[in-house]
This record gives C-alpha cells, structure tokens and sequence, in this order.
C-alpha cells in the first residue's frame, strides 16, 4: 500500500515539474518577445513658436462713477406745490424741478417793496432839503440806511424764494422721483438723484510696484457686462498722491465718454491700463503647455538619433509663462522661436516618446479668437 501511495506522489511530482517547465519556457519567450518588440510613435499634432510684439497692459478692477452727481435735496423746509419732472427726464442747467410754497416770502416782499419805496422818496427827499441846508446831516444818514436795511431784507426775501425753487445745477439725468405734491420738505429730504452720463470716470487702483510706468494721458480700455462685447477707450486723468498703507495700492482715475450711456456710476468693469513700451514675446498655444504644480512645460518635437532624419521623439521642456491672450501664452523662458512643440493633447504623452506629426486635424489658434455661442 505504502509502495502505490509512494509511486502516486512520484508521478504528481513529475507531472508538476513538466508542467513547471513548459511554463517557464513560455514565460522566458514572451519576455524576449516584450524586449525586441518596438512601440509604435504616437501620431500628434505640432506647431512652431512664433515671436511676436506685444502691447504691454496693465490690468485692474475698476468703478464707474460720475463725472458730475448730486443726490438733490431742499436747502429750505416748505410744502410742495409743482412737480416739473418725471422720473428719469433729461433736464438741462437751471431747469426748474420742484417748486415749494412761497405765499408767505412772497407777500412780505410786496410789503418790503412798498417800504422801499416809501424809504426810497424820504431819501430822496432828505437829500433835496440837505443840499439846501435845512435839515440835520443826522436825519439824511438815518433815511439812507433805512432805505439800504429795507434793500437788504428784499435781498433776503429773495434768496429765500430762490431756494424754494429748486433747480437743475448742471444737465444730466434725474433719477426716481421721491417727492409728492403736497409733502412737506424737510432740509435734508431727498428730491431725486442727478447724474452727468455722457462721460464717466473710472476709478480703480494698482499695486505700488506698477505706478511709475504710468502717467496721466495714457490709454485706458475699459469693458463690461453692461456693454458685451465692446471696449471703451479713454484716458487716464489723475493719480492719487498718496498710497493705501493698508494695500500699498495707489488710486487712480480715468476719463471716457459713455456712447448711450450704457455705464452707470457703481458698475463695476475691467480696466486695462496701455504703456506706450512694446516688448518681444514667445508664443506657443495655450493647449501646448502640461500645467503643473511643481513646474509647467511643453514637449518639444527633435530628430531621435540613431534613427535618421524621418525618426522623431518628445523632450519635455520646462518653461516660465507670461500673459494669456486669445489662444497664445507668452514664454518668457525655456524655448525659443521656431522650436516644435507638440500643441494638443499634452497630457497623454512622455519624455522620449517616438512621434509622427499629423496636423490634418489640428485647430486654428488665434489671438482674438470668436467662438459662436449656440
């Protein structure tokens, strides 16, 4: 029993060990077979980088605020008795807006009046009898001034009733109407708001680090929401002596016409400030760059050697970007113009891949591309 149970294992093991053997044979020719099989290039798509001229800007956040605008109010209580506007007019400078009660002011100034002139006959009169010496130089100085005290109080009369006429003080347009006829104005009671439109100011800081390459007269775009699309061109006005010690940022202002006076003051927009230096820049497609934590770069197409002229292989290229326009990045570093780079799909390839070029279906980069929105 012993000898068949001995004779049992034998044959186990020999059949193992012949099986063990045929496997490592084959294992041992699919290694071979992994180490002189050769991968095939991978097909990309290329571009050159080009130089090219770039207009230097300078970024920033700005407001819109008004050339010329006022929150209108009452300099004197009354009642009001006209309304000569409707919310959002156009009014001109000096047009009367609001006009409150001046019965009273109006009916002492005819009583100021009669007095005047009552004043304005003594006076005359005392001047008749003083050139002829028969009255007291006394008596005249007393006449002339209460002739010039009853002028004064008309003066004042006057200006009181200017004031109940309240009055555009420059052209723009007004906003919602926040009085009624019949309420009683108190002095700081708002009327409506006026604002100047035709031009605006755009107020908006930069960094301590950028002021000294600007001055006043140079060249502000300006776009917005309000107006998609578009870019305002203005001028920059005036900067702000002092910087914010909290930001060591330094304000500035800008001046541009509002074309059907899309901008409003509080808007916000962004602001491109334009230095009058051009600068030389390096430019590969945005799609062209693998971008990293540690360090962007693009993979740029050489001759592999060894292989002739028809075989090409990837070298990844570390870089330094600049500033994105339209489908470009500026490189400041790390390539120069006329070197390929390997413009799409950058993600799925690696240092020393075999490549072939095939641009049939690469796309048009473009500096101010226009997608059309479906």
């Amino acid at each position: 029993m012993i000898r068949k149970i001995l004779l049992a294992l034998l044959l186990v093991a020999v059949v193992a060990g012949g099986l063990a053997g045929i496997k490592a044979l084959q294992i041992k020719k699919m290694i071979d077979q992994g180490k002189s099989m050769v991968m095939p290039p991978a097909v990309v798509s290329a571009v050159n980088a080009t130089s090219s001229s770039w207009e230097t800007v300078l970024t920033a956040v700005g407001s819109v605020t008004a050339v010329q605008g006022v929150t209108l109010t009452a300099e004197t209580p009354g009642k009001v008795v006209r309304i000569a506007f409707d919310s959002g007019d156009r009014v001109a400078a000096g047009d009367v807006l609001v006009q409150l009660d001046v019965s009273q002011e109006t009916a002492q100034l005819r009583a100021l009046e009669a007095s005047e002139n009552l004043a304005r006959v003594n006076l005359k009169r005392m001047e008749t009898l003083l050139a002829q010496r028969t009255t007291a130089k006394a008596e005249y100085d007393t006449a002339l001034a209460t002739h010039r005290q009853i002028l004064a109080e008309m003066d004042a009369l006057r200006a009181v009733i200017a004031k109940k006429t309240i009055r555009a003080p420059f052209a723009g347009t007004l906003g919602i109407r926040q009085v009624n006829l019949g309420q009683n104005l108190g002095d700081s009671d708002v009327i409506a708001s006026l604002q100047h439109l035709d031009t605006v100011h755009v107020e908006f800081v930069l960094p301590q680090q950028q002021v000294a390459q600007v001055s006043p007269g140079v060249t502000v775009r300006v776009t917005s929401d309000a107006v998609p699309g578009k870019t305002l061109e203005g001028r920059l006005t005036a900067i702000e002596p002092l910087a914010d010690s909290a930001t060591r940022t330094v304000r500035m202002q800008a001046l541009l016409d509002n074309p059907g006076q899309a901008l409003r003051p509080g808007m916000f927009v962004n602001v491109g400030v334009a230095l009058p230096e051009r600068r030389d820049v390096t430019l590969v497609p945005a799609t062209a760059v693998l971008y990293a934590a540690y360090s962007d770069s693009v993979f740029l197409i050489e001759p592999a050697e060894g292989n002739g002229t028809d075989g090409l292989k990837l070298r990844q290229q570390f870089v330094q970007l600049g500033e994105r326009r339209g489908d470009f990045v500026a490189v400041t570093k790390g390539i120069e113009p006329g070197q390929t780079v390997v413009s799409t799909g950058v993600f799925k390839y690696r240092n020393g891949q075999s490549v072939v070029v095939d641009n049939t279906l690469a796309p048009e980069f473009k500096l101010a591309p226009t997608p059309e929105n479906s």
